[in-house]
C-alpha cells in the first residue's frame, strides 16, 4: 500500500512565500488523493507492491491513463515536497553551482529561464529543472506528465503549476509565486544531492516503498540506479 509521505517541515514553515493553508489543503487533500487512487488503480492492473516508479513506467507504457495520471501525480508531489525548505537557506554552491553557470550563465539567468517557462506554461503542469547528456536545462510538463518517462532526463527540482498550488495565497499572479518560490524556498541542497545522484553519488529521490511489502529490485531505469544520464 502506498502511503502520503509527511511534509519534511512544519506546514507553517514556508510562509508567507507558501502559507500553512495551502499546504494543509495541497499535501493533505490533493496528495492524498492520488495516492489513494493509485492504491485502487494499482491493485486493479495487478501493479500492487511495486515501487511507485515502476508503476508509473509500466501505466505509461499499457497506456492506462488513469493509473499514469494518479501515480505519477503521487510521485511528482512527493519530489516537489523535498524541493522546498524553510526560507532562510542558502543558495546553490559546488557543483550544482559551476553547473549552473555552465548551463545558464550563472543563476539569475536561470531564475529567468525557470520563472518564464512556468509562467507561459498553459494549464497546468510542473516545471523543472533538469540535467542530462547537455547538461542542465529548464523544461515543463504537462498534467501528471513527469521526468520518468523521459530518457535522459534526471530531475533536480520541480515547482507546481497547478493553481492549487498558489492560488489561495497569489490568485492568478502563477509568475509573482515562481518568483518568490524560486527566491525563497526552492531547496538547493536537495538539487545538489540529485545532481550527484546523476552521476553516480548515491540513489537519488525514490518514492517511500509501499507498505507491508518489500522492496522489488528496481528496473534499470529507475531513477538513481544508473550512475549517468
Amino acid at each position: 500500500m502506498y502511503v502520503l509521505p509527511a511534509l519534511p517541515y512544519d506546514p507553517d514553515a514556508l510562509s508567507p512565500f507558501v502559507s500553512a493553508d495551502t499546504l494543509r489543503t495541497h499535501h493533505g487533500k490533493h496528495h492524498k488523493t492520488y495516492v489513494d487512487k493509485t492504491n485502487d488503480l494499482a491493485a486493479k492492473a495487478g501493479l500492487a507492491g511495486r515501487p511507485l516508479e515502476e508503476v508509473v513506467r509500466e501505466a505509461h507504457r499499457r497506456e492506462d491513463k488513469s493509473l499514469f495520471n494518479n501515480a505519477a501525480q503521487a510521485w511528482n508531489h512527493a519530489f516537489f515536497w523535498r524541493c522546498m525548505r524553510p526560507a532562510g537557506g542558502g543558495g546553490p554552491e559546488g557543483e550544482l553551482l559551476r553547473a549552473i553557470d555552465e548551463s545558464f550563465d550563472g543563476l539569475d539567468a536561470l531564475k529567468e529561464a525557470f520563472v518564464t517557462e512556468g509562467a507561459g506554461h498553459f494549464a497546468s503542469g510542473w516545471v523543472w529543472l533538469v540535467t542530462g547528456p547537455q547538461g542542465l536545462k529548464v523544461i515543463s510538463t504537462h498534467d501528471a506528465d513527469d521526468t520518468l518517462v523521459r530518457d535522459g532526463v534526471f530531475p533536480l527540482l520541480v515547482c507546481d503549476l497547478w493553481e492549487h498550488a498558489y492560488y489561495l495565497d497569489y490568485k492568478n499572479d502563477r509568475k509573482g509565486f515562481l518568483e518568490r518560490w524560486f527566491d525563497n524556498v526552492a531547496n538547493w541542497a536537495f538539487a545538489a544531492e540529485q545532481l550527484a545522484a546523476s552521476n553516480g553519488g548515491g540513489d537519488g529521490f525514490r518514492y517511500p516503498a509501499p507498505e507491508g511489502e518489500g522492496r522489488a529490485a528496481p528496473d534499470s531505469n529507475e531513477p538513481g540506479v544508473h550512475p549517468t544520464v
